[in-house]
């Protein structure tokens, strides 16, 4: 074990990538034969082995630099600014803006734009980028951080000049190096499989994550970075469910299918901000991905002559709880009475009806 975690600690390498996610899919292979084959006589070894994998698999210690000076900040004016907009804080809750150090508020701020609508967002990156400029920085799209997945996109630039900070990017080449996303798989699984990769890399690095998927924890919405447990579990039963719909695709039966697909995007859509990240935002367009795919995964099932009918869940809640089942409530984001997230869609497939499920707002 001595040898994986000085790999897997070892700063910008693709080895320790390509390690770190077969860590987890291994992790998720021995917690669900650890479920099945409860009498194995291995089975104390293997409990044994999974605890070491999850300290393994821990993400390493920030070492935290000696922050700025409130005075010596040259984005504090942004971050004040970001912080009292009304609009912002409307899609965001109370959620601020807290970094201590120039580089910290430039990624926090451009993270958080993820989740609120496109516009909106548009507008506050110029606006950002204006001012970072006025003191003497650049954009910056050489010094930035990669995410794995199925195309290149720059996220946000990085700052260089007066003020330096890394910018954050879609990487196809993250992706190819990962040793996960096989040239075998077919153009729907390659999507899922960088679903997977970037999701294990952005929890990474957003402790505003949290999860809401039910056969992980049914009764709240959990946050990923305080609950390093939940984290785990979380990436577990995403990556146990990529490996399922993978498996399912190679059956002939459309409905065995298309219920894995189901499950597939309900893993995809848990994975959710607190309040949830508005439908027409970045965030909201990047799961609207998966969710084409899983009406390909409907049409498929048409095709093969069987009666299928989803139901994506939004609107009022009152009109749609008929539809749903362990539903989930905020006391923020959105309307009093709006489903804020549809995490399951509702299906009826050959008079047969699965209950999707939401996270709505109440109506105090």
């Amino acid at each position: 074990m001595q040898h994986l975690y000085k790999l897997l600690n070892t700063e910008n390498s693709e080895l320790a990538k390509i390690l770190r996610f077969n860590l987890y899919g291994l992790t998720a292979t021995l917690t669900k034969a650890h479920q099945e084959y409860p009498l194995d006589p291995g089975i104390g070894i293997c409990e044994e082995l999974l605890q070491e994998l999850d300290h393994l698999l821990q993400p390493k210690p920030v070492i935290v630099e000696k922050p700025q000076l409130t005075n010596e900040l040259k984005l504090l004016k942004l971050k004040e600014a970001f912080n009292y907009d009304p609009e912002l804080n409307y899609y965001l809750g109370n959620s601020h803006i807290h970094s201590q150090t120039d580089a910290e508020i430039w990624s926090e701020i451009h993270r958080k734009l993820l989740r609120v609508p496109e516009d909106l967002a548009t507008s506050w990156r110029q606006m950002a980028l204006k001012l970072a400029e006025e003191l003497g920085a650049v954009a910056d799209h050489k010094h930035i951080y990669e995410l794995p997945f199925v195309r290149d996109e720059i996220i946000y630039p990085g700052l260089s000049g007066t003020v330096k900070a890394k910018g954050l990017c879609l990487s196809q080449k993250a992706l190819a190096n990962s040793g996960i996303a096989q040239t075998h798989l077919s153009e729907n699984l390659h999507l899922i499989a960088g679903f997977l990769l970037l999701y294990i890399k952005f929890i990474e690095i957003e402790p505003d994550l949290h999860h809401a998927l039910k056969s992980v924890f049914s009764f709240d919405v959990i946050s990923l970075y305080s609950k390093s447990e939940q984290r785990n579990q979380y990436i577990d039963a995403l990556s146990d469910r990529f490996h399922r719909t993978q498996k399912s695709d190679q059956h002939t039966d459309t409905v065995l299918n298309l219920c894995a697909w189901i499950d597939m995007d309900e893993a995809i859509h848990s994975l959710v901000f607190i309040p949830p990240a508005e439908r027409y935002s970045w965030w909201g367009k990047l799961q609207k991905e998966s969710r084409r795919l899983l009406r390909k995964a409907a049409d498929k099932a048409i095709k093969a002559g069987n009666e299928v009918r989803l139901k994506q869940l939004s609107g009022l809640y009152a009109d749609v709880c008929e539809f749903s089942k362990d539903d989930l409530q905020l006391d923020c984001g959105g309307n009093p009475g709006e489903v804020l997230t549809c995490l399951r869609v509702y299906a009826r497939i050959n008079q047969q009806e699965y209950p999707g499920r939401v996270i709505f707002r109440t109506l105090r």
